[in-house]
């Protein structure tokens, strides 16, 4: 007997000795095979790295899997999903029929749990209906709004049945190797290429190829890969819509004459908080500054499931001063988006001139250390907890928009924390990498389409607010908020998930990816963001079987790969072309645009239904009906007979029976106008000739007992001889 135990001793000596050298020679030779183990028995070593467990991180080592090799997913927080489990339940996409793969099996996986009664605790499933852009289509096998709890387990289905190790709170060690330098001590790199990360625990993860999936873009900037931060001077890529735009902000504005000193009217006391000293800058040149971020609120007006708001213990009254200044100027119409989840859930996000959006606070968070991340995420968990408290129970709030809100609460079955707050926060836009290939403006457009498709966009290019500034009149304005859209699907190049070939052989960025701030605000949609974490994992294990850097894969094998897998990479339905307004200077007579009209109400902004006047259209959002008003003042030099004329864009949603108010002559008339019927003069419709005094002529128009939506465009007079 101990002849064989001492025989087994030797020969399990010696095992340990081959296995030890081969760990020495690979070590020595940065190669990273799929059995490497570490000291205490776990595997350490992995085909493809994915940092960052975002929806687009876990559908990258879905695909991984499904593709037979081996992937580890490094969660820096401890929560996978981002945003899409993180209370971004009201799904934006744009045309849902361009997204497949992974990321429409997750939505389908949505409906399917949907579907099961039992699974409707707080509602039938009879009561629900969705609304909006993510409405669920009759007989579609997909569903777009869900609550997080659910995209969670989601989630965590497809990990457990791929057998996905995730690991929580893997932060990378992001110390700089030298003052001053990108690149960081936890990323080890030799000849181009990424040989192992090393999280702030001290442990390494080696791989062949690795994908950064964070919104932060940590690997790729730590790798030394060139990226920016801010906005584009528009003369860069040829673009009309990056830069400083004050001249498109008109969505989610302040009402006129919002004062943003201290003490009114005295710039010796200072500015209110939020307000940039330094702001605008020129009109269309480039800056540091980031668009705004906020939390997407799941809230409950069931009473079982439903939280209070509570005033945060940190309270800063003076944070939420342009807010009562704003309704004091005149706005009624709640300040947030709230979208109806199922379980009588909702998903809120920011809308109009002071909402959730945390404006202008957020300009160190792309490049912060963790701690000062985790500074201001509170700092904006702060404001967004107060300023919910102050619009349910602050006296200076209109008491309609207190009823209203004071009704809902934070829900007792999600998230974390005690009081149903997410620690998620909206990261909009972060770094973007620079890599050879940048997706702009003129691809959203379709003046270029992108020569190797590996997913498709469809959402409007869309940026929040950047900066909140003094204008011309010392009054206070946001800036930075456009949102264009109007073209169809547009193919994602390859090129804009990879690095320079002289910077990076084997790191995918199908998040942070290569493109302008624009374009980036069109791409950068959860759906999105899951079809191109796919893509960039099969490109990945292509990269691995032949041995190559990512930039020198066979194209013709990927494409294959991707539409076997479900990929939809061209778009084959109806062609949109870009809606171009009609120049108000090309048309007679005397033409007032909506764009300097006052208004009390009608602060949305659109320009998706053509024809219109100008760069877009004002409506009520179909809301606060009686409250609003758009009030044109036009100059008139001569006394006499005028035709009066209304632009409007018909649709189905629009109100039959708008009224409009003329003042001539002393006299007021009011004409009904239906705006679901096309006008009858190209963009106009004459509501009349009418006998006017020289001076100023004013006409409104209101909302009371509108059934639809209510459009503000262009005025037009023309002298009748």
């Amino acid at each position: 007997m101990a002849f064989f135990i001492g025989t087994a001793m030797k020969i399990y000596s010696f095992l340990l000795s081959i296995k030890l050298f081969a760990v020495l020679f690979l070590a020595a030779n940065s190669l990273s095979p799929c059995w490497l183990f570490a000291a205490d028995g776990a595997k350490r070593s992995y085909d493809v790295v994915v940092f960052g467990g975002t929806s687009g991180g876990i559908a990258a080592a879905v695909q991984v899997k499904r593709m037979g090799h081996s992937v580890v997913v490094l969660e820096p927080t401890s929560r996978i999903g981002g945003l899409t489990t993180g209370g971004l339940g009201a799904t934006d996409i744009g045309n849902k029929t361009a997204i497949g793969g992974i990321s429409r099996e997750f939505y389908q996986r949505i409906h399917k749990h949907y579907a099961d009664s039992a699974n409707w605790k707080w509602q039938e499933r009879k009561q629900y209906q969705s609304s909006g852009h993510s409405r669920t289509q009759k007989g579609e096998d997909a569903m777009w709004t869900f609550e997080p709890s659910v995209a969670l387990s989601v989630m965590e289905s497809f990990v457990s049945e791929h057998d996905i190790p995730v690991v929580y709170n893997a932060r990378l060690d992001r110390t700089p190797l030298a003052e001053g330098e990108a690149r960081v001590e936890g990323i080890s790199l030799k000849d181009g290429r990424i040989v192992a990360i090393t999280t702030e625990s001290g442990t390494q993860y080696r791989g062949r190829v690795f994908i950064d999936a964070t919104y932060e873009g940590d690997l790729l900037a730590g790798a030394g890969v060139s990226y920016v931060v801010g906005r584009e001077d528009n003369s860069i890529y040829g673009e009309t819509l990056s830069g400083v735009q004050t001249r498109n902000a008109l969505h989610h504005q302040f009402r006129p004459r919002v004062d943003p000193y201290v003490t009114p009217g005295d710039p010796k006391s200072g500015l209110l908080p939020g307000i940039d000293p330094n702001g605008p800058g020129k009109e269309g040149a480039g800056d540091k500054r980031v668009q705004t971020y906020c939390f997407r609120m799941c809230l409950t007006d069931h009473p079982e499931n439903r939280i209070p708001f509570e005033k945060p213990a940190d309270y800063e009254p003076e944070l939420y001063e342009l807010l009562f200044r704003n309704f004091e100027a005149g706005a009624k119409v709640i300040p947030w988006s709230n979208t109806f989840m199922p379980n009588r859930k909702t998903d809120v996000n920011n809308n109009r001139g002071f909402s959730t959006d945390f404006i202008g606070q957020n300009y160190d968070y792309p490049e912060a250390s963790y701690d000062d991340r985790e500074k201001i995420v509170a700092r904006h968990l702060s404001y967004q907890r107060g300023l919910i408290w102050t619009f349910a129970n602050h006296p200076r709030v209109p008491k309609h928009v207190r009823d209203e809100i004071s009704r809902w609460g934070t829900c007792k079955d999600e998230f974390e924390r005690e009081n149903g707050w997410q620690q998620q926060l909206y990261i909009r836009e972060a770094r973007r990498m620079v890599g050879d290939y940048v997706m702009t403006q003129r691809h959203c457009q379709g003046q270029e389409i992108a020569k190797r498709p590996i997913s498709l966009a469809a959402y409007t290019m869309d940026s929040h607010n950047v900066q909140r500034y003094v204008d011309a009149d010392g009054y206070v304005k946001n800036e930075g908020d456009v949102q264009v859209g109007g073209f169809s699907p547009y193919p994602i190049d390859y090129g804009s998930i990879i690095p320079k070939k002289s910077e990076c052989t084997n790191l995918f960025v199908p998040v942070c990816l290569s493109a302008s701030h624009m374009a980036f605000g069109s791409i950068r949609m959860e759906p999105v963001f899951m079809v191109l974490g796919q893509s960039a994992a099969t490109a990945a294990v292509l990269a691995v079987e032949s041995d190559v850097a990512v930039q020198d894969i066979d194209f013709g094998k990927l494409e294959e790969r991707l539409l076997k897998d479900r990929q939809v990479l061209v778009w084959t339905g109806p062609k949109r072309t870009t809606i171009v307004g009609i120049n108000p200077e090309t048309l007679k007579g005397i033409v007032v645009d909506d764009v300097v009209i006052d208004h009390e109400g009608f602060d949305s902004f659109s320009r998706a239904t053509a024809p219109f006047i100008g760069v877009g259209y004002r409506h009520d959002s179909n809301q606060a009906k009686g409250q609003q008003a758009a009030i044109y003042r036009v100059k008139l030099l001569e006394a006499g007979k005028y035709e009066v004329r209304l632009a409007w864009s018909a649709s189905t949603n629009r109100a039959s029976n708008v009224p409009v108010t003329i003042r001539h002559g002393g006299e007021t008339t009011t004409v009904y106008v239906n705006q679901r019927r096309k006008p009858p003069e190209g963009a106009f419709g004459t509501l009349g000739t009418y006998a006017f005094e020289a001076g100023e002529a004013i006409v409104t128009i209101g909302n009371t007992d509108t059934d639809g939506y209510v459009i503000a465009d262009a005025l037009q007079f023309i002298a009748v001889e």
